[in-house]
């Protein structure tokens, strides 16, 4: 995937224009979304786990229920799930983004 990833950064973006290299740079970020994801996502996946399994529940559906029923206390231990969360998300999506902490 980075071999794909730098070619079509190294390689073709340069040498396009337009619509194409709209696409190009679509892919090259999607590429990158994906060895993130492949990189960290086992870890993340296993950090969110333990932190629902803090809160009493299995899942995100089951921390979504409870939310609603009341039965989750809206302070730090939830608070610090969502933020890891989103956190996690943009590690992914978009890593440049934390850097402005």
């Amino acid at each position: 995937m980075a071999a794909v990833r730098d070619f079509l950064q190294t390689d073709v973006l340069p040498a396009v224009e337009g619509r194409v290299r709209f696409h190009t740079r679509v892919a090259v970020n999607v590429l990158g979304m994906v060895e993130r994801e492949l990189e960290l996502g086992p870890a993340q996946a296993a950090e969110h786990a333990a932190r629902l399994a803090e809160l009493g529940v299995a899942d995100d559906a089951e921390l979504a229920a409870a939310i609603r029923a009341g039965r989750v206390p809206d302070d730090g231990p939830l608070l610090d799930l969502l933020e890891q969360a989103v956190r996690a998300k943009l590690e992914v999506a978009n890593p440049g983004y934390l850097a402005h902490d």
